[in-house]
């Protein structure tokens, strides 16, 4: 059954991988190290976590560094030797014989820990091994990762388990307080030869997850479940095949058991055994290094050997004491190293990443390595992975490359290497699928030059990608979709692989693929990934779309990801749909559709002036959205039309080529339905929206520049809608507030709406629209510009418009001098010189300076002054009744030419010197009264100052009561009497007199308060001109002595 096996087993493929070295010793290069140049007393050599571990015939444990020099070393097995040792987590198992002790003894100790009194690793259990009173030697031992179960096997078939060996040493229990072993597996008639735990995976969903136990003799295999559920049984009978002794080891994952057999190489797993790897011969010993085995034959000798082996020794010219080490991968079915070793293999060893073989004593020889210890390196891997490019063996470096679980960048570069070999021998299907799986790791321009033209490869960046299409064949085109498809499935594809992949669609004419591309795959990325990526770049996407004549695709793009500039630009500049552009528009709201309009929107009134107008008005009015749900679908099914004629606008920019008319059903029912998809979440299901900041018109004044009777349609209904403003009282509607308009904006938004109107009736000429202007001059309630107006109203020479702006902005003069102007343009015209009375007439009352400048204007000219005598005279009276000038300033008026006579002005004059003599004589009465009480009043204040004249007081009543004086009476010397009843207590002052000073006495502070408000006395001056300096001088503001400036 073994032999079928073996023959139906793959044969090997043999490699270097390894290069040979010999390790010499650090102080002695000439020989090899000093430990191992007697390697018949090495007993046993392991690796561990502490360094190489060597034991010797002598019983003593050696801890060897990377220079193989002992940093420590201790009798472990006094007058015996060290036959098995295991280590595990710093934790050394050594299991030997000693001279006191019949049979095998084991011993447990602490590599971290160190005795002070003989300098060795401390010593924490040490027992004997003896299941029965009969003795039987130690053949193997296992130790489990986790140190929680150790199994020794012996030359009689037995196997003993330790279980919870970690727990047990404890330092508080006994030296010798082991575990008690439990025999699990009994077979009298086979040795034990091998033993290995196979460990728990990582993966926790493993249908057996627990640890088990290889059990190996020298002629069946079997698996004793150690731990878990299930466990404690009898071992289960795997194969009827065993192995010597040294000729089974569990492999490097800990997952299976590998035995070495003279016919093949078996592995057994949980399941049994696996298909095993044919290599005949007979083996010595077998050893795990990584993922490889190492086997090792015995001496060669003309029965035990197999002919191949006897002809590569015969070869190397070696005798019968040669032996044979073959490293080879059982994964990979790869022989990575075979060599000859003339003085035998003792043992080998794998550690610090390397292989060591250790060989026998012996004579040197011409072939063999002259060194006891030999050094397997492996070589790196872009050496390994060169030989098997060098051999076309892609598919096992592929395979090498995950055994041994290198980066990814590794497998994508072994991918190219068998896509260029694959390319050089024109698989051009097998090629891409190998640069298929480069992606992410090679840059897909190389892939891009790969499958183009030669030529292009070296032209590739100075040409464009369409130039690259134009030399590629049916079937490399197709392949080249193939990788710019996935390049952008998995999103690594830039602008220019979708330009490149959008083109060979448009050059296949392939629509099919094409929806499936931009549809289909935007549609997979909305549901796969939250975030909405696209697997192409959408930019790139819609301008080759464009650039192809697909004008359809290309509004699907941008409608349905937002692009509200491209869609409009694909639907008005080349569709020509102005209707759904218009209706796309309305959707966005008024803070999209602001920088949409103002490109477009001379375009949509150029062509849709009506329904633009009024989209505009809207904006303009509404707060929200501007469309309902049912419009946007009915919009939404009228723009599934495909567009089959370009604007002229596309043909000049981009040369495009007419989008194609054959268009199938089924692309088009994918159209609707995802378009159904694509609506906006604006439905009425949908939470309302957020009132919006409503736009400025004036953004949108500019469009109108070729439309004005819309321009006026647009200004009424905003400033009707939006702020309640109307020409007409009766057609205006309330305000549609919003509380987001700042104040200052709506006024200067209203100011610019009426002041354009005004401007375009006044351009319109018609009478209504003159009227109109006149309305919006005339108003109180609209906010027009009244200095815009003016100058308006001057550029159009609009004269009443003019003349209200004048009566508006209190400019009386300039009407006045306007008329006088229009009369002087055309003195034979009497209307002009009858409006100057009639503004006369109306701003004369509140404006009297301009009396004087109408009657320069009549006296100006005979003819005038002839047509309006009459008018004159009453100018005169006005001038006089509301003494608006001075006679002298009237006759200086009329006397600065000759039109008017004196005639004209002397029954006024007489008046006038009349009227002045009166005054003047009433002012001497004044002055003189005023003389003779001034008099008086001295002529008393001298009486009072004398001394010697006697004051008589003659007066009989009570100037207080006014009765009859009598005793006890007061008399004051203004010659007031009152009686001293009527008088207050302590009052000193006439009670009459003390009244009439105080008023004077508080004007006086008055006069001087005023004294020091300059500009009050300034304005008062400029007001009333000399009767305020004349009031000043009379009051004694400018001439006042204050008692202050007397004190300094």
């Amino acid at each position: 059954m073994a032999n079928t096996s073996a023959v139906a087993a793959s044969a090997l493929r043999q490699f270097a991988f390894f290069d040979a070295h010999p390790v010499k010793d650090v102080h002695d290069l000439a020989s090899s190290p000093e430990i191992f140049k007697s390697a018949s007393e090495i007993s046993t050599v392991v690796s561990s976590s502490a360094g190489l571990l060597a034991a010797d015939i002598h019983g003593s444990v050696h801890v060897l560094n990377q220079d193989f020099v002992s940093s420590m070393s201790w009798v472990a097995h006094l007058g015996g030797r060290v036959t098995h040792m295991a280590e595990r987590n710093g934790v050394l198992v050594t299991v030997g014989e000693e001279d006191a002790v019949r049979g095998s003894f084991i011993k447990i100790w602490d590599l971290g820990k160190t005795d002070k009194k003989n300098l060795a690793p401390a010593l924490l259990r040490s027992s004997k091994v003896q299941p029965s009173n009969k003795l039987h030697p130690v053949s193997c031992i296992a130790l489990s990762s986790t140190l929680s179960f150790l199994a020794i096997g012996l030359a009689d078939g037995t196997v003993l388990l330790y279980r919870h060996l970690d727990q047990s040493l404890s330092p508080t229990a006994s030296l010798t307080a082991l575990p008690k072993a439990r025999i699990i597996h009994e077979s009298s008639s086979e040795p034990i030869t091998g033993l290995g735990f196979r460990e728990p995976s990582a993966d926790t969903d493993a249908k057996d997850n627990h640890l088990h136990l290889f059990i190996v003799t020298t002629n069946s295999v079997y698996l004793y479940h150690v731990s878990g559920r299930g466990s404690g049984g009898s071992s289960v009978l795997l194969d009827e095949i065993g192995c010597g002794l040294g000729c089974a080891v569990i492999d490097w994952r800990a997952e299976r058991i590998v035995l070495a057999r003279d016919e093949a190489v078996y592995a057994y797993g949980l399941q049994g055994r696996e298909p095993p790897y044919a290599y005949e011969g007979y083996k010595e010993s077998i050893l795990t290094h990584h993922n490889y085995v190492v086997v090792v034959s015995p001496p060669i000798t003309a029965t035990t050997t197999s002919p191949a082996t006897r002809k590569l020794a015969a070869a190397a010219g070696v005798d019968g004491d040669a032996s044979k080490v073959t490293v080879f991968d059982m994964e990979n079915k790869v022989v990575g190293y075979t060599g000859m070793f003339a003085e035998g293999v003792r043992q080998v060893i794998s550690e610090w990443g390397n292989i060591y073989i250790l060989t026998n004593d012996g004579q040197v020889r011409p072939y063999s390595i002259q060194n006891h210890l030999t050094r397997l390196a492996e070589k790196s891997t872009s050496a390994k992975l060169s030989m098997l490019y060098a051999k076309a063996l892609y598919p096992l470096a592929l395979s090498l490359a995950q055994t041994q679980h290198l980066d990814e960048s590794y497998v994508a570069d072994i991918h190219r290497q068998q896509g260029d070999y694959l390319y050089t021998k024109g698989d051009w299907d097998g090629a891409m699928a190998c640069y298929v799986k480069t992606i992410g790791w090679v840059k897909p321009s190389y892939v891009v030059r790969k499958v183009s033209h030669p030529f292009l490869v070296l032209k590739f960046r100075t040409i464009g990608l369409k130039v690259i299409l134009q030399f590629l064949d049916a079937q490399r085109i197709h392949n080249l979709v193939t990788y710019l498809q996935e390049l952008h499935a998995l999103g690594l594809a830039n602008a220019d692989h979708t330009t490149l992949l959008l083109n060979t669609y448009t050059k296949l004419k392939d629509v099919a693929r094409l929806d499936g591309f931009i549809k289909t795959e935007s549609l997979r990325s909305d549901a796969a990934d939250s975030k909405g990526e696209l697997p192409f770049d959408l930019d790139t996407a819609i301008r080759v779309c464009r650039q192809a004549g697909y004008f359809e695709h290309a509004s699907y793009l941008a409608k349905r990801y937002g692009r509200h500039e491209e869609y409009l630009r694909v639907m008005i500049e080349d569709a020509g749909k102005y209707g759904e552009a218009l209706t796309y528009l309305r959707h966005l709201g008024a803070d999209a559709a602001e920088s949409n309009l103002a490109r477009y929107g001379r375009a949509m009134l150029d062509n849709l002036p009506e329904e633009t107008t009024q989209l505009l008005i809207d904006i303009c009015t509404i707060s929200g959205p501007l469309t309902t749900a049912d419009a946007w679908d009915a919009a939404s099914q009228q723009s599934s039309t495909p567009a089959n004629t370009p604007s002229y606008l596309s043909y000049l920019a981009l040369s495009r080529a007419p989008a194609p008319e054959d268009k199938e059903e089924e692309s088009k029912a994918e159209e609707e339905e995802g378009e159904s998809a694509e609506l906006p979440k604006t439905h009425s299901g949908a939470p309302a929206p957020s009132e919006e900041k409503r736009p400025s018109p004036t953004l949108y004044f500019a469009h109108f520049v070729d439309h004005p009777s819309y321009f006026v349609h647009f200004l009424e209904s905003v400033a009707a809608r939006r702020w309640g403003q109307s020409l007409s009282p009766l057609l205006s509607s309330p305000p549609s507030s919003s509380s987001n308009e700042d104040e200052g904006s709506k006024k200067r938004d209203q100011s610019a709406v009426w002041n354009t109107l005004l401007e375009l009736y006044l351009d319109g000429g018609s009478q209504e629209q003159q009227g109109n202007a006149l309305k919006i001059l005339t108003s109180d309630t609209l906010p027009c510009d009244k200095t815009h107006a003016l100058i308006l109203c001057s550029s159009y020479s609009y004269t009443p418009g003019l003349v209200v702006l004048w009566e508006k902005l209190g400019m009386y003069e300039d009407v006045l001098r306007f008329w006088m102007d229009k009369h002087n343009a055309t003195p034979s015209d009497s209307f002009a010189s009858a409006e100057v009375v009639q503004a006369l007439a109306r701003y004369g009352p509140s404006h009297p300076h301009l009396y004087e400048l109408v009657l320069r204007f009549f006296t100006s000219t005979p003819e005038l002054l002839t047509r309006h005598q009459v008018d004159v005279e009453k100018i005169l009276e006005h001038i006089e009744k509301e003494r608006i000038m001075p006679p002298l300033g009237v006759v200086q008026v009329l006397s600065r030419n000759g039109v008017a006579s004196v005639g004209l002005v002397k029954g006024w004059l007489m008046g006038r010197i009349k009227e002045a003599r009166e005054e003047v004589q009433t002012d001497q009465q004044l002055i003189n009264s005023y003389r003779l009480e001034t008099n008086a009043k001295l002529k008393q204040v001298a009486e009072l100052e004398d001394p010697m004249h006697a004051k008589v007081f003659s007066v009989t009543r009570c100037s207080q009561c006014n009765g009859q004086l009598d005793l006890p009476s007061v008399h004051f010397m203004c010659n007031h009497s009152y009686h001293q009843r009527c008088l207050l207590d302590h009052d000193t002052e006439c009670p009459l007199c003390a009244r009439q000073h105080g008023v004077i006495q508080e004007i006086r502070r008055n006069n001087e308060r005023m004294a020091d408000q300059h500009e009050l006395f300034l304005s008062d001056v400029r007001e009333n001109g000399f009767n305020a300096v004349a009031s000043g001088f009379g009051k004694g503001v400018l001439n006042m002595t204050r008692l202050e400036d007397i004190a300094a």
